[in-house]
């Protein structure tokens, strides 16, 4: 039996293995990889360049920019090469890289949500003392503490995956090394790290998923009770899109993790992991930021520069 010293590769078969299939599989990635990077980049410049919008609520849609640019660019390019080159291997330590790096960003991205949710609720509810309770060290702390403990998170369940023994095949059912597809290839009795993956993901998303609905139903009640109809429509156009991405992120995520190892077919699998690692770091962009005023107007600042 050949065990984790001994093997040095995976093989990732998320897609299929026609060569037709494969080139169009790369053109759709590459369309949307593009899409994520230019999206998230001109909201990173806009935040960075523009004076008027250093404030809590586009600090934290800056960081949310920047992990979405790192967790689209740890799966799809791998992905795309592999479709390009008709090469599907992966390396062992590429693998543990890639795994340590998607959880760190799915758990960095649920915590700035909670985040985002807070602090549209200090917004809308606490108007008068939003500058005070959303300081800068508060919103740096706050940031700072969704990425150290992500990474402390990803560590452990990369460490606690990896000490499995893998001997009965080395294909892995997917476009990016995950758990779940990790733990069907393994020889090892797999039982207690599905157990514990449940109840961790139990935690995550349910305690993520109340602190936002908290957060949204203080803002709905705070927001129907406003006299203005303008208002009460510009803040539920703020905090709507905010929810819809939510929802999905976190269905699909808790789908993907608390699910059985075996069992589930394939291809609700492969589009499970789309929904949760290659569709927010791409529709983010538009629905936090490129349809807002301030954004639109500090691009067209830039390019105004950029051009005179």
């Amino acid at each position: 039996m050949s065990n984790q010293t001994t093997l040095t590769e995976f093989l990732l078969l998320g897609f299929s293995d026609v060569r037709e299939l494969q080139i169009l599989h790369f053109v759709v990635f590459l369309v949307i990889y593009l899409t994520a990077v230019m999206g998230n980049l001109l909201i990173l410049t806009a935040v960075a360049l523009d004076r008027q919008l250093h404030t809590p609520m586009y600090f934290f849609l800056g960081n949310l920019s920047f992990l979405d640019l790192c967790y689209i660019s740890v799966t799809v390019p791998k992905a795309m090469a592999n479709s390009l080159t008709n090469n599907q291997l992966i390396s062992f330590s590429g693998c543990v890289a890639q795994v340590f790096l998607v959880i760190t960003f799915v758990i960095t991205e649920m915590t700035l949500l909670v985040v985002m949710a807070y602090d549209r609720y200090v917004a809308i509810c606490h108007p008068l003392h939003y500058r005070v309770i959303m300081n800068t060290g508060t919103c740096a702390q706050m940031a700072a503490g969704s990425w150290i403990c992500s990474v402390i998170y990803a560590a452990f369940h990369t460490g606690n995956t990896f000490r499995l023994s893998f001997c009965q095949s080395n294909a892995i059912d997917q476009f990016f090394c995950d758990i779940p597809q990790l733990l069907k290839i393994s020889c090892t009795d797999t039982h207690p790290n599905e157990i514990l993956n449940f109840l961790c993901v139990i935690f995550m998303c349910f305690s993520c998923f109340g602190l936002v609905t908290v957060s949204y139903t203080r803002i709905f009640a705070t927001v129907l009770r406003m006299p203005s109809a303008q208002g009460r429509y510009r803040a539920f156009s703020t905090c709507l899109p905010h929810v819809t991405v939510v929802c999905l992120f976190l269905s699909t995520g808790t789908f993907t993790y608390m699910k059985p190892s075996s069992g589930t077919p394939m291809y609700y699998d492969l589009l499970a992991a789309v929904l949760y690692t290659v569709l927010p770091p791409t529709v983010n962009p538009f629905i936090y930021s490129l349809r807002n005023r301030e954004i639109k107007a500090a691009l067209r600042k830039i390019g105004d520069m950029i051009y005179s």
